[in-house]
């Protein structure tokens, strides 16, 4: 008699343990209110692609640190799915300020990982899951908000206020450092496409503009809204640049709360790219004081909008 196949049906090296497919379940509802967000706040930036980026990146982060970490096969497994979910979901909400037309759009910091936390405590709590541990519901906890950023004003950048924390989760640890990780693990070209997409999501009033052409004759057409748009562009470039420096400057302090044994090739094989000769390369070819057009050719927009 044909029947549909349920999971007990499946090898046993092939079905879900309850943990597994707990977090599986958690994920797919992540997934579909994620999906509700870009849909609805038009976005660029934090869509499946970037949380295809966390993962790998967090994934190369985990598997570097598992020698040093000195736990079980078992505990090793739990963390690696606590990881993945945590990735999955933390972008899950996002909430932006009221801002007047023409002007770049913001979070205000925690804001978006907060409601994040709340929506996904209150499906776990109304969905029940047994083995889901309140030390592993601490854990997602703590991965989510570990990724707030703050501002730094004299270093005139963002950075993770938690990776100062000595008694972060490991989890958490891992998952901030991937989410901030294009530069130092990818390298200048992920790091200023990244940057392409976050301009586009925080700026979509330009987009109608680059999608039919008229920002290429706005000079001609509007020449306030023009310079609005070049100082916008030139204040992402300039962003661009300290951001990169700073992540020079914290990322031994950060890497430090990490176990001694991974330290080494956490720095020199994972974050490889945060050298002083990264750094000098992106200031010397990210413009600072362009017109509008070779600002345009810099971000490469069409690339990321056809």
């Amino acid at each position: 008699m044909n029947r549909n196949v349920q999971q007990s049906d499946l090898p046993t090296s092939l079905a879900l343990t309850p943990i597994a497919d707990c977090i599986e379940r958690i994920k797919r509802f992540a997934l579909q209110e994620f999906d509700r967000q870009i849909q609805r706040h038009q976005l660029y930036y934090h869509t499946h692609d970037h949380l295809a980026q966390v993962q790998r990146r967090s994934q190369i982060i985990f598997e570097t640190l598992c020698p040093a970490l000195h736990k079980s096969a078992v505990e090793l497994s739990q963390m690696e799915r606590l990881l993945d979910l945590c990735v999955i979901a933390h972008d899950m909400v996002q909430i932006f300020e009221v801002q007047p037309q023409h002007t770049t759009r913001k979070r205000t910091s925690g804001i978006s990982e907060a409601a994040t936390i709340d929506c996904l405590v209150d499906y776990i709590h109304s969905h029940p899951c047994e083995p889901l541990t309140d030390w592993d519901q601490s854990t997602i906890r703590s991965a989510i908000a570990a990724t707030i950023c703050a501002y730094d004003a004299t270093e005139q950048a963002i950075y993770q206020p938690a990776l100062d924390q000595s008694d972060l989760p490991i989890v958490a640890r891992i998952l901030a450092l991937a989410d901030l990780g294009a530069l130092g693990m990818d390298g200048i070209a992920m790091y200023n496409r990244e940057g392409s997409l976050l301009f586009l999501e925080e700026n979509p009033d330009v987009i109608p503009m680059l999608l039919d052409g008229a920002i290429h004759q706005l000079e001609i057409t509007d020449a306030t809204l023009a310079k609005n748009i070049q100082q916008r562009l030139l204040k992402r470039c300039h962003f661009q640049i300290n951001f990169a420096k700073s992540r020079l400057r914290r990322i031994d302090r950060e890497l430090a709360k990490f176990p001694v044994a991974a330290i080494a090739p956490l720095r020199h094989q994972v974050f490889q790219y945060l050298t002083p000769t990264t750094i000098q390369t992106l200031e010397a070819t990210t413009p600072t004081d362009s017109p509008l057009d070779e600002l345009l050719r810099f971000f490469d927009f069409d690339r990321y909008l056809h």
